[in-house]
C-alpha cells in the first residue's frame, strides 16, 4: 500500500508550514537550550518518526507529517551545524547537499527505474523517499540562509524570490503538460520532475517566511520570536491534519 498522500493543494500547504516550522522550532531550541542537547533531540525525534513512519503498513496522516515535521526540524540543524558549528560557508554547504541530491536521485532511479512518488509501496522505495526528504530539508535550508545572509536578500525578498521560482515550475510544468497530452510517459516524468522541483523550493520558501516573521528587526524580521511562531504554525499543521485525518481527501484508493 502507498505510504505517501496524494498531491493535492493542502499537500503543499502543509508542506509549507512544515518547512517553517522546522525552522523556527530549530532556531529556537538551539538559542534556548544547549546547542549540543537540542540537536541530539532533534536527532532522536528525527529516528523516532521515521520508525514510527516504516512501521505502519500504509498511509496515516498523522504518523506521515509527524515524521515530516521531525525531518523538518533536524534538516535544519543539520544545516546549521556546517556551518554554525564547522564553519562552511552556506554557498558550499548548499552545494554539497545540491550535489547529494543529484547522487540520490540517480541511485533512486538506476535501482527503482522511477522516481515517482505515486511508487512509494516498498520499503526501499520508502527509503530512497526520505532519504531524499531529508537531503531537500538541508538543502533547502542552506539555500535559504545563502540568498537570505549571503548574497544579503533579507528574509522577505528572500520568500519572496523563491514563490517566484514555485510559480515559474507550475506555468512550465502545465504548459509542458499541454503539449505532450498525447504522450503519458513523458508528461509523467515532466509531472515528477515538476514535483521535486517544487518540493526542494518550498523548503527555503516556508523557512524564509519563518525567520521574517520570527527574527529580530535588527536582522530584518518582525520580531515575533521563534518559538511563537513555532506554535502558531504546530496549531495550524494540527488543524489541517486532523482535517485530512477525518476527510481522507488525500488518500490514493487506486495504484497507477
Amino acid at each position: 500500500m502507498r505510504k505517501v498522500p496524494q498531491i493535492t493543494l493542502l499537500f503543499w500547504i502543509v508542506k509549507i508550514l512544515t518547512t517553517a516550522v522546522g525552522e523556527s522550532t530549530s532556531d529556537f531550541l538551539v538559542k534556548t537550550i544547549n546547542p549540543e542537547i537540542a540537536v541530539m533531540i532533534g536527532f532522536v525525534a528525527f529516528v523516532g518518526a521515521l520508525a514510527l513512519q516504516f512501521s505502519v503498513r500504509k498511509y496515516n496522516a498523522w504518523i506521515y507529517w509527524f515524521a515530516v515535521s521531525m525531518v523538518a526540524v533536524f534538516g535544519t540543524m543539520m544545516a546549521d551545524v556546517l556551518h554554525i558549528g564547522l564553519g562552511i560557508p552556506y554557498i558550499v554547504s548548499t552545494t554539497f547537499f545540491a550535489l547529494a541530491l543529484v547522487v540520490i536521485f540517480i541511485l533512486w532511479y538506476v535501482v527503482e527505474k522511477t522516481l515517482s512518488i505515486h511508487s512509494i509501496d516498498t520499503p526501499r522505495r520508502e527509503m530512497f523517499y526520505w532519504l531524499t526528504v531529508v537531503t531537500t530539508f538541508a538543502l533547502g535550508t542552506a539555500a535559504g540562509d545563502m540568498t537570505a545572509s549571503t548574497l544579503g536578500l533579507g528574509y522577505l525578498t528572500s520568500g519572496i524570490l523563491f514563490a517566484a521560482l514555485i510559480g515559474i515550475v507550475a506555468v512550465v510544468h502545465f504548459i509542458a503538460k499541454s503539449f505532450v497530452e498525447a504522450e503519458h510517459h513523458r508528461q509523467s516524468r515532466n509531472a515528477v520532475v515538476a514535483f521535486w522541483l517544487a518540493y526542494i523550493l518550498t523548503r527555503p520558501l516556508g523557512a524564509s517566511f519563518a525567520d521574517w516573521f520570527g527574527k529580530s528587526p535588527s536582522i530584518g524580521g518582525l520580531g515575533w520570536g521563534d518559538g511563537t511562531v513555532s506554535i502558531m504554525l504546530a496549531i495550524l499543521i494540527v488543524g489541517f491534519v486532523a482535517y485530512l485525518s477525518f476527510t481522507h481527501v488525500d488518500v490514493e484508493l487506486r495504484r497507477d
